[in-house]
């Protein structure tokens, strides 16, 4: 083995081994548990810039394990790939250090770490999948690795909460795998190729592939919340902070989401994907989502259920992005998956802070807290303002692509789309600033703690201040090489090479 065959190991081993020795760790072993926890996401951070300097120079990373008679276990860099394991590598040090904060005094630590560390190997081994039988493995793990997180509080809101999202989510596992195996005896391969591995198939397997094509959106939009999909993201907000700025930001969303791209570009291939008339039902499922989330975000005064539907709205950005066939619009929805984690994880971190430090819960509850919070306030503001998509934020920049890719591609409607959504986005965020910076604070908070002069535990702080100030980064210097945008314009120059 060497090192561009072990490489892609050692980036799912360096927070799987970890995850497997905190289990182990008693509770009061804090030290050890911290130690582990960091070490263990600034090894992968800097494997995956290895890795992503390496790709970039045309380097080939890939290991194969046997698995079945034909078939093998594959992790493989590709520029794709790589676009979602950075985000996740990074993500995941700002949510770590957030979590300590977060779980200083909680119990069972030793238990949400453990699988915590289990949940980011399923979603890097996932991203680095180089077939979709590897895909689907690493996806059902990713679901079971989840579910402990969801109902770690152990209350029985949070285990209605994951019983929810474990049907749901077994559900989608089910679809996705039926589809995997009716797909493999058709092609006999499972291999991510660029412009996809079906276009050679006869035309007699058309309608099998064009129903093939429905499960598999339908197993992987359960975890991508596309209506009517999405039931569970919602009640799983019972779920700490930090869980909570997991699913939606690095994990199971953009897990279904990035499974989604996957499909269309290296499964069918666009082109073929177009020409069995799937990819317009598809945008059009995922405009829907678009508004509906945002609608259905209007009417919640729980401030974790309003990101949660914003997240619904959000996510289904990056398939519209895709489904519009285009390159163009490619480049929107691709750099979203990037753009909108960090804006989202940004305002979870914000409303973790608020509930941990005043027991603000509800927007309602949110009266002057710019005034007592004003670097929380300060942050949840940029993430909020980039939902929307104002310059020269990141969001900005993912809406400004889509746009311009709609007009290229001939899709006019998708115009209309955005603009209702965006209107819908200053609708549901606008007033939570209102009120956080020029509504009077009342005479005390719901539950209060002090801190001293620092407004909260820089430990959590910290991570929202900086996802805030990379929020205001990508779109900035959203031309910079190196950025987001500029990757993504290099893997769809791959995507749509003549």
């Amino acid at each position: 083995m060497n090192w561009e065959t072990a490489l892609p190991l050692l980036i799912v081993l360096s927070s799987l081994i970890p995850g497997l020795i905190i289990f182990f760790l008693a509770e009061k072993q804090v030290v050890a548990r911290i130690t582990l926890n960091m070490a263990a996401a600034l090894i992968k951070l800097a494997l995956v810039g290895v890795m992503l300097w390496g790709v970039f120079h045309g380097h080939h990373y890939e290991i194969r394990l046997p698995f079945l008679p034909g078939l093998d276990l594959v992790l493989r860099a590709d520029p794709l790939s790589m676009l979602f394991v950075t985000l996740s590598a990074s993500l995941w040090l700002a949510t770590t250090v957030y979590a300590i904060g977060y779980l200083e005094d909680s119990p069972n630590r030793s238990r949400f770490f453990g699988f915590f560390s289990l949940c980011v190997t399923a979603t890097v081994g996932l991203a680095l999948a180089g077939n979709l039988l590897t895909f689907v493995l690493f996806y059902e793990l990713l679901t079971l690795t989840t579910y402990p997180l969801v109902v770690h509080r152990g209350t029985e809101v949070a285990r209605l909460a994951g019983r929810k999202y474990l049907i749901y989510t077994v559900g989608g596992g089910a679809l996705l795998l039926l589809a995997t195996v009716w797909l493999y005896t058709l092609a006999g391969t499972l291999e991510f190729t660029a412009r996809g591995f079906l276009s050679g198939l006869d035309a007699v397997h058309y309608p099998a592939l064009i129903i093939i094509f429905v499960l598999l959106i339908a197993g992987l939009g359960v975890k991508a919340a596309l209506i009517p999909f999405h039931g569970w993201l919602p009640q799983a907000m019972v779920a700490p902070a930090p869980v909570s700025a997991l699913l939606h930001a690095v994990a199971v969303v953009k897990a279904g989401a990035f499974g989604i791209v996957r499909v269309v570009y290296d499964v069918f291939g666009i082109e073929f994907a177009a020409s069995l008339g799937v990819t317009l039902p598809l945008a059009i499922l995922a405009s829907a989502t678009i508004i509906y989330g945002s609608l259905r975000a209007l009417f919640q005064d729980d401030l974790k259920r309003r990101l949660a539907f914003s997240t619904v709205s959000q996510v289904s950005y990056i398939v519209l992005g895709v489904a519009v066939a285009g390159p163009i619009a490619t480049i929107g929805g691709l750099v979203h998956l990037v753009h909108q984690g960090v804006q989202k994880i940004t305002l979870f971190f914000c409303a973790g802070i608020l509930a941990e430090t005043l027991g603000i819960h509800k927007i309602s509850e949110m009266n002057g807290v710019g005034r007592r919070m004003p670097w929380t306030m300060a942050a949840f503001t940029i993430g909020a303002f980039g939902m929307i998509g104002a310059p020269p934020l990141a969001g900005f920049i993912s809406k400004w692509y889509l746009g311009l890719g709609a007009l290229d591609a001939g899709q006019n409607w998708v115009i209309f789309i955005l603009a209702a959504s965006s209107l819908l986005n200053a609708a549901y965020f606008l007033p939570i600033l209102y009120r956080a910076w020029f509504k009077a604070p009342p005479a005390s908070w719901p539950d209060e703690r002090s801190f001293g002069k620092r407004e909260t535990a820089w430990a959590l702080l910290a991570p929202a201040v900086i996802t805030a100030a990379l929020t205001l980064g990508l779109g900035l210097l959203a031309s910079m090489p190196y950025s987001p945008l500029e990757w993504v314009r290099f893997i769809t120059e791959q995507e749509y090479a003549p």
